[in-house]
């Protein structure tokens, strides 16, 4: 019987044997020279001629269309600052690092950005202010705010609105872009201690306030918003 299992047993070796020199005959072996597969893509593009152990270099720039960029850059510059001033210069150095940068956009973005910040100053709103502004500004805020729940006051502030903001100064500073503006606005603002009275502002009376505020922002950041990192009352 045993004979028998062992002659069987030879016989599948036999034929696996077989199947395996079939399928290699057909398949082949991977040695590492094989070519790689068709790719109908690939071979549409059209690949950099270069001599063995050349570097591939990138295409070359289109001279008339980065003319083109300049001469709108500069249009849009002109628009805040006039050619030749030490603030076109500033700024057209944000644009040579941030091509996207828009001044008018820019001053837009700062009205609601400093509507924000004034409410949640006043509002205690630490949450809210922290995203707005540089870690400095933001720990000097939260003291003032601190101070003020210790005493057990509460501001009450009403924005009027925004007369005019205005690009004071811009530039660069290694990849860090700042524009400095100044803010002419209007509120109604008042200062109450625990027991509801008033201690400082007028309910009934508009203040004229005017701030410069400086933003910044790294260029070569992903993130496209910009904080406060400095203030100062004019």
């Amino acid at each position: 019987m045993s004979e028998i299992f062992d002659i069987y047993n030879l016989i599948f070796l036999v034929i696996a044997v077989a199947i395996l020199l079939r399928l290699r005959s057909v398949l082949g072996r991977r040695t590492g020279n094989e070519r790689p597969p068709f790719d109908p893509v690939a071979q549409n593009r059209e690949a950099p001629v270069t001599a063995p152990g050349e570097p591939v270099q990138p295409p070359p720039i289109d001279q008339e269309e980065a003319e083109r960029h300049a001469e709108n850059a500069a249009r849009r510059i002109a628009k805040v600052a006039p050619e030749g001033t030490a603030l076109n210069d500033g700024l057209m150095a944000i644009v040579g690092a941030d091509p996207s940068f828009e001044p008018e956009d820019f001053l837009k973005g700062a009205r609601v950005a400093y509507e924000m910040i004034v409410g949640a100053f006043a509002a205690g709103d630490r949450k809210a202010l922290k995203p707005l502004l540089s870690r400095e500004v933001y720990d000097s805020f939260a003291a003032v705010i601190s101070e003020r729940e210790s005493r057990g006051e509460r501001v009450e502030s009403t924005f009027v609105g925004i007369e005019r903001i205005e690009i004071l100064d811009a530039g660069l500073k290694t990849t860090a872009a700042f524009v400095t503006v100044r803010v002419h606005c209007q509120f109604i603002t008042v200062t109450r201690d625990r027991a509801g009275a008033v201690i400082d502002g007028d309910p009934g009376k508009i203040v004229e306030v005017v701030d410069i505020w400086t933003f910044s922002r790294d260029t070569m950041s992903r993130d496209p918003n910009w904080k406060l990192v400095a203030t100062e009352a004019a």
